[in-house]
């Protein structure tokens, strides 16, 4: 369903998802980008090969996850939020979503960066076209000279009764963030929701004996 003053980089629906993410696109540019031609609508030029093999294992090592002994979760909220905000001023939000390589789990990036949206768009998978709804893995990947560098994620459980799913939330920021911080952050992410899981699962097995 179109509505009225709808354009590219403005579509409702998708803002509304946004809001969702804890983001609200101010100036109206926030563009969804699941295949290389979205890449082109908003005014980007897709990498000439895909998909793009990164190699995040250096970047591991300054990945910290909230709750750890590194970073309480207060600290990760407060400069997430920050994050979030400033990615709301931005003058364009880039998100490129997709699958996890060779997986099906769902993830959505919403950054301000021209150049790393293509980046991430051919490290991802590409995902059936779906309605705009949230992700199990999202990442706030933000470029500004007034943040300092920082990466971090966070998971948690949502859901009530038999209906519990974990979810990651990935923050990466600083003047020239590298894709493989990002990345290390999605593939940690994996990990942790792959664990979640089977640690479920292993309840559950153990409570039907």
């Amino acid at each position: 369903m179109a509505f009225p003053n709808e354009y590219p980089g403005h579509i409702y629906d998708f803002n509304w998802t946004l809001n969702g993410d804890g983001v609200t696109p101010t100036k109206k540019s926030a563009f969804r980008i699941t295949k290389a031609l979205e890449l082109k609508v908003a005014g980007l030029t897709p990498l000439k090969t895909t998909p793009l093999k990164v190699n995040a294992a250096s970047a591991k090592k300054s990945m910290l996850e909230a709750g750890s002994d590194a970073l309480d979760f207060d600290s990760y909220d407060e400069i997430s939020q920050r994050c979030k905000d400033l990615l709301s001023l931005s003058d364009s939000l880039y998100c490129p979503e997709g699958h996890m390589p060779s997986t099906h789990t769902t993830v959505r990036v919403i950054t301000n960066s021209a150049s790393l949206a293509p980046k991430l768009l051919a490290y991802l998978d590409r995902a059936p076209k779906r309605d705009s709804t949230g992700c199990s893995i999202t990442a706030y990947v933000l470029e500004d000279d007034q943040m300092d560098n920082f990466s971090a994620y966070a998971i948690e459980e949502v859901g009530d009764g038999d209906d519990i799913t974990s979810v990651s939330a990935v923050v990466c920021t600083g003047k020239n963030v590298k894709v493989e911080s990002v990345v290390a952050g999605l593939e940690m992410s994996l990990d942790g929701l792959k664990e979640d899981e089977a640690a479920r699962k292993a309840t559950a097995a153990e409570g039907s004996e």
